[in-house]
């Protein structure tokens, strides 16, 4: 049996977990003296990604550093998607533990998605979904969210090429890739990644737009790539 049918076992066996009650986000820093963090919810959920450029994969760092590796990863990719983008590379990620479907269009994405969501042997859900397909509506959207909340498995719908019309997403950002950061012990060797990282919709936080870098297993702030002196960086986190 092919690693893809193991996994479509494991996805469509899964059990549904009680439902947990949602918590409050907390706020985000008012002060320059306050320590930052990357805005996310408590509880799972469905949060909503969209690439500013649809060949640009820096969104996928991004995501993979919130994500927790402990559990499999189910990775539903849309053929067009893989046409357009390009197919997930095992070897760059964190985890081996991964379970990849390549779906014909967008109807299966949102079906596997949903199906996953409610299997809580898994760590999270990821769904590529090229352009605007009419299956990808509100009540699609709203579906995986619940079926997230009641699982506790987190669902990222990740949006290449698309525009942000209607959506049940609870969190929903737009990310592009910035310049690396300089390498202190190679300065002509790239250094941590970095993104210019904006929250558009989100439920209990503003919306707001940051230059990040992740290092240490936390994002912090860094100063955009315009306001850099070559071969300097500068930290805002605490």
């Amino acid at each position: 049996m092919s690693r893809v049918a193991r996994g479509l076992s494991l996805v469509t066996g899964g059990a549904v977990s009680a439902r947990s009650e949602p918590v409050g986000p907390p706020a985000l820093p008012s002060g320059a003296g306050e320590r930052w963090r990357l805005p996310a919810l408590d509880a799972a959920t469905l949060a909503e990604l969209f690439a500013v450029h649809p060949r640009d994969g820096g969104w996928a760092g991004f995501l993979l550093a919130q994500l927790d590796t402990q559990k499999p990863l189910l990775w539903v990719q849309e053929r067009m998607a893989i046409l357009e983008s390009g197919r997930v590379h095992p070897p760059g990620l964190p985890t081996f533990n991964l379970i990849h479907v390549e779906a014909r269009d967008a109807r299966n994405v949102l079906w596997a998605m949903e199906e996953g969501v409610r299997c809580t042997g898994l760590s999270c859900v990821i769904g590529e979904i090229w352009g605007d397909p009419r299956a990808l509506d509100f009540t699609a959207t709203r579906r995986l969210a619940v079926a997230a909340e009641r699982s506790g498995v987190p669902c990222w719908l990740v949006r290449l090429g698309g525009t942000a019309n209607l959506s049940g997403a609870r969190m929903r950002w737009r990310i592009a890739s910035a310049p690396s950061l300089p390498n202190p012990l190679d300065l002509k060797a790239p250094g941590l990644p970095a993104w210019d990282a904006e929250l558009f919709r989100a439920r209990g936080f503003p919306p707001g737009r940051w230059s990040v870098a992740h290092e240490a297993d936390r994002f912090h702030l860094v100063a955009a790539s315009g306001d850099r002196a070559l071969g300097q960086e500068r930290r805002l986190s605490a």
